[in-house]
């Protein structure tokens, strides 16, 4: 007490300043941390050997880590990085169709050994909470992709699978929106995506169990995305056999002018896909965005147009004349759901045999009008059909609908549209049963569809006749195992 004597207006003042800070200050103290999150998206798509991978990446953490991983038949582990600064970005409201505008992260080279592939990158954060409470060890994930090409293209396999990856950027509602209403903010559907967002990726539902399969069976896959048929489709003169696994949906007319021209000097396709080409898109920014009205086509800027060839609309719609099926083989509009949106929910999710004696049958044991694949309900969620009638009581298409003179119909299974999907296509009638459709055709090269999303799933269950099945496509048409 005696060293405030002299100066007892001073504990006035520091008592006068307890006084008033206080109160902020325990309320500070008091306060939970902001929440933790991480997530961000690479520049590209796809990238070759020597290509430099800048990740765009936000973060509340100070510091952050990233591993990447091949996933194959054997995941493999090619890159750990730790202690990155970190930063938070805003969101701008037209993320969904723009894109965010993060500044890059983190760079680094893509080495010369790495083999071509799907590759992971995952994003971990990790801090102590608050400072005075909610204290506790707190972590984040997040995850994203790309594509490493070939560094040769064609040398270790004749093989190209392109990932779906057009697909995966309809679906994703990050931001708010997507090509969809039903996950929309509002209900509202978006016409315009960006590649520059956090992406959902469809990888693991679809193609991975057909990589880790094929790569396990000895099967070298050389790999791309969907906008490299179209912005590179140099790459297409090294391969054989190029592959649609899964829900390969959303195509543009570049992509499919240039596989259309790869099958017509000799190229061959297998599309173990479904719902495949479906709605035409167009790409924008270098292939960093999608366009399409979808069923609102009369509000895309090229109904206006007197070339109306980029419609951005069904490929089987009536303003374009380009049904997939001359592509593929095969179509949604005579195909439709299979124990999906409530149609034919207790199906067989098999295929029936029809013609047992042909190549792609062989070694199965099949015969005429045994099933296969249901165990692994192959025939799945959407599926691909053709219109056709019965000789000789075998299906043959009529051709009307746009499929291939020469296709064969090796499998059917129902299938059906839900009955609101008939208001996107206004000539498209409400009750009619359609089919998925296996099947093939020869025009210059040799096209292969499964017609349904679900076969890989056959791979992932390891059913033995969708598995010799696929080793006969493979070998036949990639003209190696």
């Amino acid at each position: 007490m005696r060293l405030w004597q002299p100066f007892p207006w001073i504990a006035s003042v520091f008592i006068a300043i307890a006084s008033w800070a206080t109160p902020a200050l325990v309320q500070a103290q008091q306060t939970p941390p902001p929440s933790l999150f991480i997530e961000g998206y690479s520049d590209q798509l796809s990238y070759a050997p020597g290509d430099e991978v800048a990740l765009h990446v936000s973060t509340t953490a100070a510091k952050y880590s990233i591993t990447v991983d091949r996933i194959g038949g054997t995941d493999q582990r090619v890159l750990e990085k730790s202690e990155i600064a970190g930063s938070a970005h805003p969101i701008p409201d037209n993320a969904s169709s723009h894109g965010c505008g993060w500044p890059a992260g983190f760079r680094f080279q893509i080495p010369a050994d790495w083999q071509s592939g799907y590759y992971q990158v995952t994003l971990k954060a990790e801090d102590g909470g608050g400072p005075f409470v909610a204290r506790n060890r707190r972590t984040a994930e997040g995850s994203l992709f790309f594509v490493v090409r070939a560094a040769n293209p064609g040398r270790n396999s004749k093989i190209l699978l392109q990932l779906s990856t057009n697909t995966y950027n309809a679906y994703t509602n990050w931001g708010g929106h997507s090509l969809y209403a039903y996950h929309g903010r509002n209900g509202l559907q978006g016409n315009r995506v960006s590649f520059n967002r956090p992406l959902s990726s469809q990888f693991y539902n679809w193609e991975a169990a057909f990589v880790r399969w094929a790569e396990k069976n000895g099967y070298a896959l050389d790999y791309a995305v969907n906008s490299d048929l179209e912005f590179r489709p140099e790459l297409l003169q090294h391969y054989r056999l190029v592959l649609s696994v899964g829900h390969d949906e959303y195509w543009s007319k570049p992509m499919r002018d240039h596989l259309e021209q790869f099958i017509g000097g000799g190229g061959n396709v297998a599309f173990f896909s479904g719902n495949t080409c479906c709605w035409q898109v167009r790409s924008e920014e270098e292939g960093r965005a999608l366009v399409c009205y979808k069923q609102s086509y009369n509000v895309d800027p090229i109904y206006r147009e007197a070339d109306q060839s980029t419609l951005s609309t069904l490929w089987s719609h009536h303003l374009l004349e380009r049904p997939e099926n001359q592509l593929t083989g095969v179509g949604f509009l005579w195909g439709g759901y299979h124990r999906s949106h409530g149609q034919f929910m207790d199906g067989p999710a098999s295929y029936e045999v029809h013609r047992p004696e042909h190549w792609v049958f062989e070694g199965t044991n099949l015969k005429l009008e045994d099933r296969f694949g249901g165990e692994d309900s192959i025939v799945g969620y959407e599926c691909d059909g053709c219109e056709f009638e019965l000789r000789d009581g075998l299906p043959v298409p009529t051709g009307r609908d746009g499929t291939p003179d020469s296709f064969e119909i090796l499998g059917t299974c129902p299938a059906r549209w839900a009955p609101g999907d008939s208001v996107w296509y206004e000539r498209f009638p409400k009750d009619r049963v359609g089919a998925a459709v296996m099947g093939l055709y020869t025009r210059g090269g040799t096209v292969f569809t499964c017609g349904s999303t679900d076969w890989a799933h056959g791979l992932r269950g390891e059913d033995p006749v969708v598995e010799q099945i696929t080793k006969n496509v493979l070998d036949r048409l990639a003209g190696a195992g």
